[in-house]
């Protein structure tokens, strides 16, 4: 018989309202429960849908135990359907992880056949070498074999001064052509080959594996593409935006423009009309043809007016160039970046809000080209552009925002003056060295 501790109660099958056992039951979404017509009732005489033991309020009338039942059908879908994205998510990490792994086995097989080769090729050298003297050699005991059998026949002959003329004959023709003692066949023991080959292999395999994780991350981030266009309220009058916003330059004449408060002056700068505040973000710039420029994003609550400094302190994670070839991150001082091996074309600007990352890479050679980590946003974040001044048409090349083709501290103070006398005012930059 089981102990009365072991039997429910009698109050677990009573209604709180009618104190009676339960008719119909039902739950509400607080976990206790009422005959279904008593918690009905007290609703519907009731100004607020609250729970009468424990007094929730629920903002909606709840329908019973249903909405339970939907609710969890809802996260049901919900579970189902992160474990498919995640499922997706690996299939494409493991394609990408191929695609990484056959890229290095195809350096070492490479490296290795090299490596064979050259061992061949030496083993070669060193059996056309034997090969030569074992010719040598047979040649030479052909010509002794000869005359030990002439110096024999000579030997039975009883005429001595024939004998003494044949003698001192066959000692004055023939001579041995080298010293075979000091002959050797060089046996290579190919440790040095091999030391060589994998020490190179090494810098390869290190090359090629930035190469493609490079490619593969590139790619991934590329899905994040968000269609950027020039806002024309914030454009220093000095520069020419293109009809569908996508291309600015420095036209070399100020236009009669209002002097609003998102406007940039004196510095040429532009924002992009789309701000983020959240997620990640991805966009790519056109540079070629440009002797200098400055891109990359910028928060809200910038300086607008009067002297600005570029770097993360004071709101703006870019990059540039100067003078042609002289990349750098304004990062505070300024950061050379050595990545760079040829004139940039096109820079990918890549952005995790959350993450607190900007990152830029060099689209063609699928290159990291620098990236600001451990930033703390806070406020809305524009793309920003600068495309410097055109210095008499030497850099008339215009800024472009390019469709993603999947497939493929304080620093100096500097016063810009145009070769029309015009000065367009002081801008401060983070210089390369301190």
């Amino acid at each position: 018989m089981a102990s009365a501790s072991g039997l429910l109660s009698e109050q677990h099958f009573l209604c709180s309202i009618c104190m009676d056992v339960f008719t119909d039951p039902v739950t509400t979404p607080c976990g206790h429960n009422y005959c279904k017509a008593c918690i009905t009732r007290y609703w519907d005489t009731s100004d607020v849908w609250k729970c009468p033991l424990c007094a929730k309020i629920f903002n909606a009338r709840p329908d019973e135990i249903q909405q339970m039942i939907q609710e969890r059908r809802v996260k049901i879908q919900e579970v189902k359907r992160s474990v498919e994205l995640s499922r997706k998510d690996a299939d494409t990490v493991i394609a990408d992880s191929v695609q990484v792994f056959t890229a290095l086995i195809s350096c070492v097989e490479r490296s290795q056949a090299e490596l064979i080769g050259v061992i061949e090729e030496k083993q070669k050298a060193t059996e056309k070498q034997a090969e030569g003297f074992i010719e040598d050699l047979q040649q030479e005991v052909t010509q002794l074999e000869k005359r030990s059998s002439e110096l024999k026949q000579l030997s039975h002959t009883e005429d001595h001064r024939h004998l003494l003329q044949n003698f001192t004959s066959n000692n004055t023709g023939w001579r041995p052509t080298k010293d075979w003692a000091k002959v050797n066949v060089h046996q290579s023991s190919h440790v040095g080959p091999v030391r060589t080959a994998v020490s190179q292999l090494e810098k390869t395999l290190s090359q090629e594996m930035k190469k493609q994780l490079c490619d593969v991350e590139l790619k991934r981030i590329q899905q994040y593409e968000v269609d950027v266009t020039l806002d024309p309220d914030t454009a220093h009058p000095y520069l020419i935006l293109s009809e569908d916003g996508k291309q600015v330059s420095d036209g070399n004449v100020r236009k009669n423009l209002p002097d609003n408060r998102e406007r940039f002056f004196p510095c040429l700068y532009v924002l992009g009309q789309q701000s983020f505040s959240s997620g990640r973000f991805y966009y790519e710039v056109q540079v070629g043809g440009k002797t200098e420029w400055t891109i990359g994003v910028a928060r809200e609550s910038i300086n607008r007016k009067g002297p600005i400094y570029l770097g993360p302190n004071y709101g703006y994670w870019t990059i540039r160039l100067r003078n042609g070839d002289e990349y750098a991150a304004h990062a505070g001082p300024a950061v050379l970046l050595p990545a760079v091996r040829q004139e940039l074309q096109k820079v990918g600007v890549f952005v995790d809000y959350e993450e607190g990352l900007v990152s830029f890479y060099d689209v063609e050679t699928r290159v990291n080209l620098y990236s600001f980590t451990g930033c703390s946003f806070t406020e809305r974040l524009y793309p920003f552009f600068c495309p410097e001044f055109s210095a008499g048409g030497i850099n008339s090349a215009p800024l472009i925002i390019s469709p993603v083709n999947m497939d493929a501290g304080l620093g100096e103070e500097s016063t810009w003056t145009l070769g029309s006398g015009r000065t367009v005012g002081t801008c401060l930059q983070s210089p390369v060295n301190d």
